[in-house]
C-alpha cells in the first residue's frame, strides 16, 4: 500500500471537507425591517460554526450568531461574506 503524500499536512482533512460543502448566502428582513445575512449549507459534523461565525463577524465588523446549523450576521453583507467564505476554503453558490 502506497504512503499518503498528504498525511503530514496539518488540517488537510478539514480543508477537503470545506471544499466539498456548497454554501448559500441570502438576506432576510427581520424585526423593524432590519436585514440579516444568512449563510447555510454547512456540514455541522466537520465544520466549527462558532469559528466560522467569529471570522465572518470580524471580517464585516458586525454582530451575529449561530442558529440551527446556519450563521446569521447582522446587516446586509452579501457583497463581502461570499469572498470571506471562499478565503476560508468554502464553495459558495
Amino acid at each position: 500500500m502506497a504512503d499518503d503524500p498528504f498525511a503530514d499536512i496539518p488540517g488537510i482533512e478539514e480543508d477537503l471537507a470545506r471544499a466539498e460543502e456548497v454554501l448559500s448566502v441570502r438576506v432576510e428582513r427581520r424585526t423593524y425591517d432590519k436585514p440579516v445575512t444568512i449563510v447555510e449549507g454547512f456540514d455541522e459534523d466537520s465544520t466549527d460554526l462558532q469559528d466560522v461565525a467569529t471570522k465572518l463577524k470580524k471580517g464585516v465588523g458586525a454582530g451575529g450568531t449561530v442558529s440551527d446549523g446556519t450563521v446569521e450576521i447582522q446587516g446586509d453583507h452579501t457583497d463581502r461574506v461570499p469572498d470571506l467564505l471562499e478565503e476560508m476554503g468554502f464553495n459558495v453558490e
